[in-house]
């Protein structure tokens, strides 16, 4: 029994053929959109590459710009089938394209729903892709002379600006880090060679940041130096001045970008998804109530849609059964490819014995 079945008079048939015309032409505006949104979304994580440690996100986009561009195709394929539909001796050309074209828009409604799922599910991969890639970038902040992270420092400075924060996840991570090149320090000072000595590792450490981490909104002048000294500077203290620097750490700042980058994305890649379900399911109904017609050698006549010819797991089952009559069809052709060299040999020995046989002994 069909499944979902309808009746449709000639009338029917041509409004269903206009309507999903309209539908697919607005399929193909959503695919631009998705592909221009992966374009968006690939941009800005290659404009920050170079504080992630891994690219694993950029499946994300990918994703994508790849579904966008097939969308855009598949739904104009179905624009044309739309306006063939009606003509009985163009639209025969369509039946074998359009069983590849269900597999792909089917595919293609799979692919946008592991967008979304993916979109949450590698939260946690870039949570850690940019703890790693912040300390490793905070770390190399002062190589300004080291072939491949010389614009380190600029790629910082410029995040910590745009994003308002400060260090990997608070201002303090520049306290554990020479960030100030040996090339920019006075080593005939007394208190370079005394902070040098205090550090196990020989390092230049001090209790500042880079000017990137000044709040403008903040009513002092921006203090960088000497942050946890209250002495050093005059109606300071160092447990209740917020303003002066970001007290957001950029990790926390990207995370929450490009989550809210991705989230967005959400509901707009749903929509796609219900616009191309419904050009699915509408064109099956035009393509079995056209077949339906033309079967009948009656153009004009009523007809019968529907979206399976038989039931859900009945067709489940004649699917599973040729796939597996496919299968065996292909181990039995493998299994007769590969004969022994020695099978063969002996059997072209019987051969030769049999032919020698039969051959007339010549008289003496």
């Amino acid at each position: 029994m069909a499944l979902l079945k309808m009746k449709f008079t000639q009338q029917r048939r041509v409004r269903l053929a206009q309507g999903l015309w309209l539908l697919s032409w607005l399929a193909v505006m959503c695919g631009a959109f998705i592909f221009c949104l992966g374009v968006y979304l690939k941009t800005e994580l290659l404009r920050r590459d170079e504080v992630m440690d891994n690219t694993e996100i950029h499946v994300v986009p990918n994703i994508l710009m790849m579904v966008g561009l097939a969308s855009i195709g598949t739904n104009w394929v179905a624009s044309r089938v739309c306006q063939d539909s009606l003509d009985a001796s163009r639209f025969p050309r369509w039946k074998v394209l359009l069983l590849a074209w269900f597999a792909v828009a089917a595919l293609l409604c799979c692919l946008l729903i592991a967008v979304v799922v993916l979109s949450y599910a590698l939260q946690g991969r870039l949570e850690e892709s940019l703890k790693v890639g912040l300390r490793n970038g905070i770390r190399f902040y002062k190589d300004t002379d080291v072939p491949g992270r010389c614009f380190q420092k600029e790629t910082i400075d410029h995040l910590q600006m745009e994003f308002r924060c400060c260090g990997n996840n608070n201002f303090k991570d520049w306290f554990e880090v020479q960030w100030v090149s040996n090339r920019y320090l006075d080593f005939t000072s007394k208190d370079v060679k005394d902070r040098i000595r205090s550090n196990v590792d020989g390092r230049f450490l001090l209790d500042g940041v880079p000017f990137s981490c000044c709040n403008p909104a903040s009513p002092r002048p921006c203090l960088q130096y000497h942050l946890t000294d209250n002495r050093a500077h005059y109606n300071y203290e160092y447990q209740s001045e917020e303003l002066n620097l970001y007290s957001r750490g950029c990790r926390q700042a990207l995370i929450d970008y490009y989550m809210d980058l991705m989230n967005s994305t959400g509901p707009g890649v749903l929509s796609v998804i219900l616009i191309q379900m419904s050009v699915l399911l509408s064109l099956r109904y035009l393509q079995t109530a056209v077949e339906g017609a033309m079967a009948l050698e009656n153009p004009e006549g009523e007809s019968e849609g529907y979206l399976l010819e038989k039931g859900v797991k009945q067709t489940f089952e004649d699917c599973k059964a040729k796939v597996l009559d496919m299968l065996k069809f292909a181990q039995v052709d493998a299994a007769d490819a590969e004969v022994s060299p020695g099978a063969a040999d002996a059997e072209k020995t019987v051969d030769n014995t049999t032919e020698k046989a039969a051959s007339p002994t010549p008289a003496s």
